[in-house]
């Protein structure tokens, strides 16, 4: 299959996902995340319709975008899903509509301090603790939003999590619950403010996230492999 073929194989596979859940197909926003794909099959997918594409990488980022941008009538949004080194913080900026992996009050800061303009931020939450994991403990998270959500030019819109590698479809589906009831136990504090998303799910675990409540999910392989 070619990258639009994919493209309307994933979404019929969330619609799926979505209506086993008792849930609207549209609730549920799709990221494909081109990390190492050519720029040439990013404009593909944004032309057959993608509209946010996902990086891990702020340097692969700098590279790709312009030439996305310059080959598609319409631009897609661009979210940052990798970790972010402070040093970066500025780049990204420039670079990204929505950073999706704030996993850190220091990057929060860092951001803050850098972004001239309101920017989207999720917070990452890290279920799994290893040396190349980054993200809140989830028992802090809900503290970390509210220290967050003070800061100038941040609006916390979600909280995004990765599965923890290994888990079986079992555990996989306990993370992403505990991580939408804890979501909702924070949004019922929240009261007037918009609804959190959750960033949950990627290509080997999408439809579990999605029947889980996830509102985006971060699929690069079933997309973009060759």
């Amino acid at each position: 299959m070619d990258v639009a073929e994919r493209l309307h194989a994933v979404r019929m596979s969330i619609a799926e996902a979505a209506d086993r859940a008792g849930r609207a197909p549209d609730a549920v926003k799709l990221v494909g995340v081109s990390k190492g794909a050519p720029a040439e099959r990013v404009a593909e997918a944004v032309a057959a319709g993608l509209a946010d594409v996902g990086e891990n990488r702020v340097q692969e980022a700098a590279v790709k975008i312009p030439v996305v941008e310059s080959a598609v009538a319409q631009p897609p949004r661009w979210h940052l899903v990798g970790h972010l080194q402070t040093n970066k913080a500025k780049a990204a900026l420039g670079l990204f509509d929505t950073i999706e992996s704030v996993d850190s009050i220091r990057v929060a800061e860092v951001l803050s301090r850098a972004a001239d303009r309101p920017l989207p931020v999720f917070l990452e939450v890290q279920f799994q603790r290893a040396g190349d994991r980054f993200g809140f403990e989830p028992e802090r998270v809900e503290e970390a939003l509210r220290e967050i959500d003070a800061f100038p030019h941040l609006q916390v819109v979600g909280l995004m999590t990765v599965a923890p590698l290994g888990a079986d479809p079992d555990g996989t589906r306990r993370v992403f619950r505990e991580l939408r009831e804890r979501r909702d136990r924070i949004q019922q504090a929240r009261l007037a403010q918009s609804v959190l998303e959750l960033s949950m799910g990627m290509t080997d675990d999408y439809q579990i996230a999605i029947e889980e409540g996830s509102t985006v999910v971060r699929i690069g392989r079933a997309i973009f492999a060759p």
